[in-house]
């Protein structure tokens, strides 16, 4: 278990001091795929660095398993840190060596043997599915083989933690996938505690069970993903998980409502089957949603039909589906 208790980091120049964590305490269990998500500036890898104590917290605790890390030695703050591997946007491999050297690299500076390392590399090439990259040179390699590469260095270790500071920024949106697909596979077959930073909602979405938001060095507020992003109670919430843009202008006659996807099943066609059912056809004006799980999150909004008695049914409709709340409004920002 990760415990954060109270950390606080300033940073100070010449000319200006920022404040980069403001009293910021979270708890991680084990075996837990946990995401941090802010927009540019928020903190989170400071943050993220302070947990292997890359970055050293100016106060506060850092418990890991419940040792404090920050009142370690050096050499005991060295062998803690075997358990809490990082993998980073920019892969950080040494472009002189091969895939499977940079692999026997960590194992070479623990003082494995020089057999064994390539034993125990080789296999991990396997975990992350490149075994026949093996001879090749980072330059040789695609961005998501690439961070492949390096997550099979971060796992020579056998780490019980592992730190993702938006290591899938880089990537297209198809290699993403399968970074994704891999961390979830890492996690439940060897039980890897994964803290995944990022500021893009659906790399959350896809991958994490629990999530913190923030903002300008603190936690604006934590919780499962579903709730916080199906029901964001923060400011900083809402310009993440809400869609912004222009006010869309409604003529007096119109009337619209205003979906909000709580947990409905994913897939159930709502608006196809009003049409179908009650032969009442509704106009979407705008639609921000997403599946997690098996389950459907986020909103849309729908021009109600010019005929009371039609529309009165299409409300009487929405109002009774699982899932979803729906309400009229006058204008709507999308």
């Amino acid at each position: 278990m990760i415990e954060l208790r109270n950390l606080c980091k300033t940073f100070r120049s010449a000319d200006h001091t920022v404040e980069a964590l403001k009293d910021i305490s979270l708890t991680i269990g084990d075996g837990e795929i946990f995401g941090v998500i802010g927009l540019s500036g928020a903190g989170k890898s400071t943050l993220v660095r302070c947990i292997n104590l890359l970055e050293r917290p100016d106060s506060g605790e850092v418990l890991v398993d419940g040792r404090d890390l920050t009142k370690l030695s050096s050499k005991e703050l060295r062998k803690a840190r075997k358990s809490i591997s990082m993998i980073f946007q920019g892969f950080n491999l040494l472009m002189q060596r091969t895939a499977l050297e940079n692999v026997c690299f960590p194992l070479e500076l623990a003082g494995v043997k020089r057999e064994a390392a390539k034993k125990r590399a080789q296999e991990l090439l396997q975990i992350v599915d490149l075994p026949d990259k093996a001879g090749a040179y980072p330059s040789q390699l695609s961005g998501g083989q690439k961070q492949r590469i390096a997550i099979a260095r971060a796992l020579a270790s056998e780490p019980q933690v592992l730190l993702c500071d938006e290591a899938t920024s880089a990537l297209d949106p198809k290699t993403t996938q399968s970074i994704l697909a891999l961390l979830k596979k890492l996690n439940r077959e060897l039980g890897v505690t994964v803290v995944v930073i990022t500021h893009e909602m659906r790399v959350v979405e896809q991958i994490c069970t629990r999530v913190a938001i923030l903002d300008h060095g603190e936690v604006q507020e934590t919780g499962l993903v579903s709730e916080v992003f199906s029901n964001p109670r923060s400011d900083a919430g809402r310009r993440l998980v809400l869609p912004e843009g222009e006010k869309i202008h409604v003529l007096p006659e119109n009337r619209l409502v205003r979906l909000v996807f709580n947990g409905a099943s994913a897939g159930e066609p709502i608006i196809s089957t009003l049409a179908i059912e009650q032969g009442i056809r509704l106009n979407i004006l705008s639609a921000d949603t997403r599946s997690i799980g098996e389950k459907t999150f986020g909103e849309m909004v729908l021009g109600l039909p010019q005929d009371e008695t039609e529309a009165a049914r299409a409300l009487l409709y929405l109002r009774e589906l699982e899932g979803v709340t729906a309400e009229e409004v006058t204008s709507y920002v999308q």
